[in-house]
């Protein structure tokens, strides 16, 4: 049952990564570029925990916290660049 759920949920997850990507490269400006790329870390986070509950292995859970925070901290630093009139 779990087998079955973890390849649902990582088949959602991917379509979620692809329309993230595809935001990120035609997205009209810059926020929503930072918005697509924090969603498609945030994907990559949950891909990787529904790994390590399909495998039983939590050996890369530091691996998904490490990206999470990365991820807060350059989404916050874009923010502050976008606000200061960085980006045009």
């Amino acid at each position: 049952m779990v087998e079955s759920v973890c390849a649902i949920v990582t088949l959602m997850l991917l379509v979620a990564f692809a329309v993230c990507f595809v935001r990120v490269v035609l997205g009209p400006t810059l926020p929503d570029r930072v918005i697509a790329l924090d969603m498609a870390a945030t994907v990559v986070v949950a891909l990787i925990l529904v790994h390590c509950v399909e495998s039983g292995s939590f050996y890369y859970i530091p691996a998904a916290i490490c990206i999470a925070l990365l991820s807060f901290v350059g989404t916050v630093a874009l923010a502050i660049y976008i606000q200061k009139g960085g980006a045009s």
